[in-house]
């Protein structure tokens, strides 16, 4: 079986300083993988493939379908066909819930409001105040985006990271925002990493689903490159999460809980 690539070359006709030229560019990886939970089609996701393991896992617990590495007993993904297969503990666990089976695409996520069942059983009100300097909100969001290869190359990703104030401790990357933060709440959760003192940075705008994956992954500060929703602010302030946006440069805005984020 050949390999999956996040990225590939393909040709293109660039148009640069007045003249057509064909040449190859990197083009970013866009690919769908369908979840079975308990032998039930539980969602089909469009997905850069890398990380697959973390980001169905992460995935899985932000849908208030497990909640710990040991309510999963098997977890199996067949790369050519674009399966995941999962089984676990509860065999009864997409009875007791209210699921439906959907299709996430890769750009705007389920684009659904907080407050769903779901949501409110598995966001975290974050009670942790851990305060970050001002100096370390903007060399995070460097470091984060200077270790994004894909990005570098394609310009087709969202980039997310779990950092401490010294540094990234963890980053991932997809086509997809929710999937990459999926990404990361899978790793954490499968070898066992707390982050109620840790940092989300992330590349793309804070949206009320963006802010609601923070709360349920457990950290309290998230930084941003780009803006906010009101309703994503609105969560922030209900939810004890500071959201810092418009990193860019030397400067950034602080839309909520503003107390976390001091001076040297």
């Amino acid at each position: 079986m050949e390999k999956l690539e996040m990225k590939k070359k393909m040709p293109i006709v660039k148009y640069k300083e007045g003249a057509l030229h064909e040449t190859e560019d990197d083009i970013v990886t866009e690919y769908p993988l369908t979840i079975y939970v308990n032998e039930e089609e539980f969602a089909t996701m469009v997905c850069t493939p890398a990380d697959l393991e973390e980001m169905v896992v992460g995935f899985l617990a932000s849908e208030g379908v497990v909640r710990f590495r040991k309510d999963i007993v098997k977890l199996e993904i067949d790369e050519e066909k674009g399966f995941a297969y999962v089984t676990l503990t509860n065999k009864e666990v997409l009875d007791q819930q209210t699921f439906s089976k959907r299709f996430i695409g890769s750009c705007c996520g389920k684009s659904r409001q907080f407050y769903f069942q779901n949501d409110v059983k598995t966001a975290k009100t974050s009670m942790v105040d851990k305060k970050i300097t001002a100096a370390s909100c903007i060399r995070l969001m460097r470091e984060m985006q200077e270790a994004s290869h894909v990005f570098k190359g394609t310009g087709g990703v969202h980039n997310a990271a779990i950092c401490s104030e010294e540094g990234m401790i963890l980053s991932r990357t997809d086509i997809g925002r929710h999937n990459a933060l999926d990404k990361l709440y899978g790793h954490c959760l499968l070898n066992q990493i707390p982050v109620r003192d840790k940092v989300l940075v992330f590349s793309g705008r804070i949206s009320s689903e963006v802010l609601t994956k923070a709360a349920k992954i457990g950290v309290g500060i998230v930084l941003s490159k780009s803006a906010p929703t009101d309703l994503a602010i609105k969560l922030a302030e209900d939810l004890n999460i500071t959201a810092v946006g418009f990193i860019r440069g030397e400067s950034f805005n602080v839309y909520s809980h503003p107390s976390r984020i001091v001076l040297e």
